[in-house]
């Protein structure tokens, strides 16, 4: 079996360390990618470390999605005022895609006709997310000069309360200190 399958992506308490609201998110978005890649490895008949790896994703883009919903995409907002280059409802139409994604992998398993496809195309448009947010919006808070430290404060605080309740909805592998991605 894959063993990335069974290792947590970010750190079990999800703590922001003094972080800044980019390093935090840039740090979620290489995790996710590291599932992403993980899945396109495994092989075909590895149906449990898919599934394990589509679950860790579900998980991680769920709770990045809120975070940024809820913190960064106001302040963003606050910040850039009507800024031309960077369109922060292209980046709530592409959260909804992804949330749209999500919710098909609660009812489909790991083998069923259709379930490879969709990560595909969850990570594809991910992997597409990622690139304008770091490229294009962080770039541009940068110059503005929020606080990211102030920040990356509520966005990990905010996160480690939705980490913790995952640990209670009975996450199987939130909070496993056991395993751990290692360097890249």
């Amino acid at each position: 079996m894959n063993e990335a399958a069974h290792k947590p992506a970010v750190a079990p308490a999800a703590r922001n360390s003094g972080a800044d609201a980019i390093e935090l998110l840039t740090s979620d978005h290489r995790a996710v990618e590291k599932l992403f890649d993980a899945f396109e490895k495994t092989g075909d008949d590895d149906l449990e470390a898919k599934g394990a790896l589509a679950q860790r994703a579900c998980e991680e883009l769920t709770v990045h999605s809120i975070i940024e919903e809820e913190i960064l995409y106001p302040a963003a907002h606050k910040a850039l005022g009507k800024h031309d280059a960077i369109d922060l409802n292209e980046a709530f139409v592409e959260h909804y895609l992804v949330k749209t994604l999500v919710e098909k992998f609660e009812s489909l398993k790991p083998g069923d006709k259709g379930f490879d496809a969709s990560f595909k195309v969850m990570s594809d448009l991910v992997r597409h997310h990622i690139e304008e947010e770091e490229s294009e919006l962080f770039p541009e808070l940068r110059r503005r000069g929020i606080n990211l430290v102030a920040l990356g404060d509520k966005l990990g605080a905010r996160k480690a309360q939705l980490v913790k309740k995952l640990e209670r909805a009975g996450s199987k592998l939130v909070g496993d200190r056991s395993l751990s991605f290692g360097p890249a």
